[in-house]
């Protein structure tokens, strides 16, 4: 029986819980609303939009581990998916501005969120896990593919 199997396993499982962990601490510490107080508080918004960032978060990663060299090579990749769904937000912010301003509605995705809307809620957990998706199927060292 082959322990290094083991090891590995528990190493880029640990690693892979730690990147988790990292990226919610962001995600929290990078939004005006605080939205574990608005979970805690029933906003069932706040919910959908963290939720889907740690769900596109952890398509990213289990591509990282998947496809990564070494530890260090999951951290990277790990660390790159935190940062893209933290400018995905923020994007999405803008954009959702632009398009309200266009539109005349003073909209934001913090005010909706902050005032419990599940469409803005469902809506971030879609463009989170789509990018997430985005970034997973981009992680391949395979040659055949890289050209």
């Amino acid at each position: 029986m082959d322990t290094n199997l083991y090891v590995d396993f528990l190493l880029y499982s640990l690693t892979g819980f730690a990147i988790m962990i990292a990226g919610l601490l962001l995600f929290e510490l990078t939004t005006k609303n605080k939205e574990f107080a608005l979970i805690f508080k029933g906003n069932a918004s706040a919910a959908l939009s963290l939720g889907g960032r740690l769900a596109g978060l952890a398509i990213v990663i289990r591509a990282a581990a998947e496809n990564s060299v070494s530890l260090s090579d999951m951290l990277l990749w790990g660390a790159i998916g935190i940062v893209a769904l933290v400018i995905l937000y923020y994007l999405t912010e803008l954009i959702t501005y632009l398009f309200g301003k266009g539109l005349k509605v003073n909209v934001t995705i913090f005010k909706s969120i902050e005032q419990n809307n599940i469409a803005v809620g469902i809506l971030i957990l879609l463009i989170s896990c789509s990018v997430g998706m985005v970034i997973a199927g981009c992680l391949t060292y395979n040659p055949e593919l890289l050209g």
